[in-house]
């Protein structure tokens, strides 16, 4: 069947979040009053940079090389509620000892920010050139906060017709119903649905409903500048 529809997951493959090091970073340049910051050294930095990043306490980035066994059932759940996202990450980072108690609501706060997110290099590119063929477009993520706020920053809002967020359905991927909201939400037929993501496990359930998958690689935005063109070809 003729590809007319294509879902999108967000993290790792329409956009990329910062750095670990530059994350934590823009937190204590931030953090406290106005112009105070919060001192630290570089060296301090690197560091705390490394246990967060070891702990997996960056949303959108690398999973925890270890979790502790009682946060395993909220790390399972984390991307059904808001509140559940919340607590999974924000316990991760409590793993590191950080100056300052506050530091670790205002790091989840800052991962949910535009600034914090950089779409690959090609992905406007796409959404433009499927948007021109008439093809419509939903974003499938899992995920505990509205991210449609970072489609706008960056101008590609206008190329996405609908969003379809775990949190917002209660149901995380790879359960199929989201997949199947999504197509509904384009009013499309599964079986003329790709699914593009970087995850094999959870965008893989895609397949399981009837849709096309392609997969790309979960990479820095500079290291992967034109992964999504080919799913122009597969149309």
């Amino acid at each position: 069947m003729t590809i007319k529809s294509v879902l999108f997951d967000f993290s790792g493959t329409l956009f990329r979040i910062e750095s670990t090091e530059a994350w934590l970073g823009a937190v204590l340049a931030d953090y406290g009053s106005p112009g105070s910051g919060t001192a630290a050294s570089p060296a301090d930095v690197a560091r705390w940079a490394g246990e967060l990043e070891i702990a997996g306490a960056l949303p959108g980035g690398a999973a925890p090389r270890s979790l502790p066994e009682h946060l395993a059932g909220l790390w399972a759940s984390r991307d059904l509620s808001a509140e559940h996202h919340r607590a999974a990450y924000t316990a991760l980072a409590r793993q590191v000892e950080l100056p300052d108690p506050g530091l670790y609501d205002a790091l989840y706060e800052r991962h949910m920010s535009p600034d914090a997110w950089q779409p690959y290099p090609d992905a406007a590119e796409v959404l433009a050139a499927l948007r021109e063929r008439g093809v419509g477009v939903a974003v499938v993520s899992n995920i505990g906060w509205d991210l449609r706020p970072v489609f706008r920053a960056h101008g590609l809002d206008r190329f996405v017709d609908a969003y379809v967020l775990s949190y917002e359905h209660g149901i995380q991927k790879p359960d199929g119903r989201l997949f199947l909201a999504a197509c509904a939400a384009l009013g499309q037929d599964p079986r003329r649905a790709l699914m593009v993501g970087d995850d094999r496990n959870a965008d893989g359930g895609a397949a399981r409903v009837g849709c096309a998958v392609h997969f790309v690689d979960h990479l820095p935005a500079l290291a992967r500048p034109a992964a999504l063109r080919p799913v122009l070809g597969l149309l």
